[in-house]
């Protein structure tokens, strides 16, 4: 599959910003440190505030908060909080809907994939869906990430779930997960999961003669509005209205909105790069800040 030329720009920043479990513990634990300043520029964005604050608000001193976050996304404190702002989500839509409409009139699916990460998928077939998983068997995983801990779920044609918690929230995520298919097997295996977790999230491992398998799971509405996911860029994002009108359901956004809730694949299939028509960051399953987190990242990765 193709990528675009931002993604192939930043793809050697980002081999040297990760390159294996350690890295991405360091990374994890930056986050819990990311996270505080991200909820300080959320309820402050407007006053622009000064490094010294969001440092403050985060516990470290603006040295460390400097350097955390140019180790954590490749961007400065202010330059992530400026990747933030309304005006620059609204900017970031209308270059977006360009970029989006030239791909699909010259019928590609889409000018990038995820982070250089190749990613080929399948479904699922809906009476494998209505049996709630019935006769699969899911293996899971707790790994670090630079979005806090992630949940990675296999099925056995491949990635099937990826969730993410905060410290304490783990069995909830589990929980969470396993309610979307009540009727498969669930084995915890970390060695069995460790090493599509660093697909993921280590840039050295993304390869195009090694594509990552996804498999989708879940109705044939939910699943067209998913593959739509795959195909927003990195660095861009799309407004739920147009988001449906892709999909086919042009009339039916708030469907289309659930079926994004309901994405069981966070981070891969992109559903944190879809947000409210006034450019506004709207809901998102596993939380906004951890949302806020994963559009800044990214902007930081396009301009690496």
């Amino acid at each position: 599959m193709n990528t675009d030329t931002a993604t192939r720009t930043a793809k050697p920043a980002l081999r040297s910003r990760f390159g294996g479990f350690a890295e991405l513990s360091t990374a994890a634990a930056d986050y819990d440190i990311v996270r505080r300043a991200i909820a300080h520029i959320r309820g402050n964005w407007r006053a622009q505030p000064e490094v010294e604050a969001i440092a403050d608000a985060a516990g470290v001193t603006p040295t460390e908060l400097h350097h955390l976050f140019r180790r954590w996304c490749g961007l400065p404190p202010k330059a992530f909080l400026q990747a933030l702002t309304l005006d620059s989500a609204r900017a970031l839509l209308r270059a977006s809907t360009s970029v989006l409409d030239t791909a699909y009139e010259v019928g590609l699916s889409g000018p990038g994939r995820l982070h250089d990460l190749f990613v080929t998928h399948e479904s699922m077939s809906p009476g494998e869906w209505k049996a709630g998983g019935e006769n699969l068997t899911m293996t899971y995983g707790y790994h670090p990430s630079p979005f806090g801990m992630a949940l990675v779920m296999l099925a056995p044609r491949g990635l099937a779930g990826l969730a993410f918690a905060d410290p304490g929230e783990e069995r909830a995520a589990l929980d969470d997960m396993k309610a979307r298919w009540p009727r498969a097997k669930y084995i915890e295996d970390y060695a069995a999961t460790a090493p599509t977790a660093r697909r993921i999230f280590d840039s050295a491992l993304w390869k195009e003669d090694q594509p990552l398998r996804v498999v989708l799971i879940g109705t044939d509405f939910e699943v067209r509005v998913w593959e739509k996911l795959l195909s927003i860029p990195l660095g861009k994002i799309m407004t739920y209205s147009d988001l449906a009108a892709r999909a086919g359901a042009p009339k039916a956004p708030r469907a289309v909105g659930a079926a994004v809730g309901k994405n069981p694949i966070s981070f891969v299939v992109p559903c944190h790069r879809v947000i409210g028509k006034s450019g506004e960051l709207t809901g998102y399953h596993w939380g906004i800040t951890r949302k806020r987190a994963m559009l800044g990242w990214e902007a930081g990765m396009v301009t690496a």
